[in-house]
């Protein structure tokens, strides 16, 4: 995978959230995070990260930034990030996405910088949205370079005399951007309504997902950046206690994640060591029972007859 770092990221999150009843939509938690702290999340490595939109707490440092006037929609919210930007490249996100990851917006970043247009040609593309499975597109999953949207919000500016109320689709139009699928709309999943909250907060505790989602978030919370293999910590767990005892698998986990903290050690070198471990013990546990199945305890072989 490229470096992206060079590209900066806008997300936007102002609106009324009417369908919520006006709620402070980015601000909704889903898996124990605000919305906005998981969009925030998927896009760690830009250069510089601008939300716009009233001033809420953010789990890492960002620009904040309003549009003028306020409430005046995605476009003009747009313009009032970019002018806070540099970059050759700008990320430009909706607060409500609480799928989105690292992997989606890397595909973007790729796809806008990738050459020539949709369909060949000499016309370099403009950048590259993400289209989920309905064929829609997702103007605000997308990634933009930074001068021909500049000239394009210009253009809109001084035909329309203001970007207020004017709808995304004017933006896209005369932009040449690649669509990236999101053939199970994953990553486009937004959230509009009170419905639309309560799925993604169910979808997050599915049986093939939870885990993952529980790591993740503990890890934001603590402020940590360990790259843990679940599968690979589960089955550390399940050799602790089936080997040791049951209360030796979380205990050991936590010495783990300590050692790793405290020492800066590779986690997996860890894990490997204390499950070697684990199965030392298992070992010796076979052992005994062995022996003591086969003549009593141990030493019994070296009692004299009576």
């Amino acid at each position: 995978m490229n470096d992206h770092t060079d590209y900066d990221a806008i997300v936007l999150a102002g609106g009324a959230a009417r369908r919520l009843g006006g709620a402070d939509k980015p601000a909704l938690s889903v898996g124990g995070r605000p919305l906005l702290d998981r969009v925030l999340a998927a896009c760690p490595d830009a250069a510089r990260t601008v939300v716009v939109g009233p001033g809420r707490p953010t789990a890492r440092p960002v620009v904040h930034a309003l549009e003028d006037p306020p409430g005046g929609g995605p476009l003009a919210a747009l313009e009032a990030g970019l002018r806070h930007t540099t970059a050759p490249v700008v990320l430009v996100l909706s607060a409500d996405l609480p799928f989105l990851t690292a992997a989606t917006v890397h595909h973007l970043l790729a796809a806008a910088t990738a050459g020539p247009g949709p369909g060949g040609g000499a016309v370099p593309r403009d950048g590259a949205m993400l289209r989920d499975a309905s064929g829609r597109d997702q103007p605000l999953v997308a990634a933009y370079r930074s001068g021909p949207l500049r000239q394009e919000l210009a253009r809109l500016r001084a035909g329309h005399g203001s970007l207020a109320g004017l709808p995304l689709r004017a933006l896209c139009a005369e932009l040449v951007l690649e669509r990236v699928p999101d053939a199970r709309s994953t990553a486009s999943f937004d959230c509009d309504t009170w419905e639309d909250i309560n799925a993604a907060r169910a979808r997050i505790r599915e049986h093939g997902t939870v885990l993952d989602e529980w790591i993740t978030a503990v890890k934001a919370e603590l402020g940590i950046e360990l790259d843990v293999d679940t599968a690979a910590l589960l089955d550390l767990a399940r050799d602790a206690a089936h080997g040791v005892a049951r209360p030796a698998a979380p205990l050991t986990t936590f010495l783990i994640g300590y050692a790793a903290g405290q020492q800066g050690r590779d986690v997996q070198e860890l894990m490997d060591r204390a499950a070697a471990l684990a199965n030392r013990w298992a070992a010796e546990a076979e052992e005994s029972g062995g022996a003591a199945r086969s003549g009593g305890a141990i030493g019994d072989e070296a009692k004299p007859a009576e």
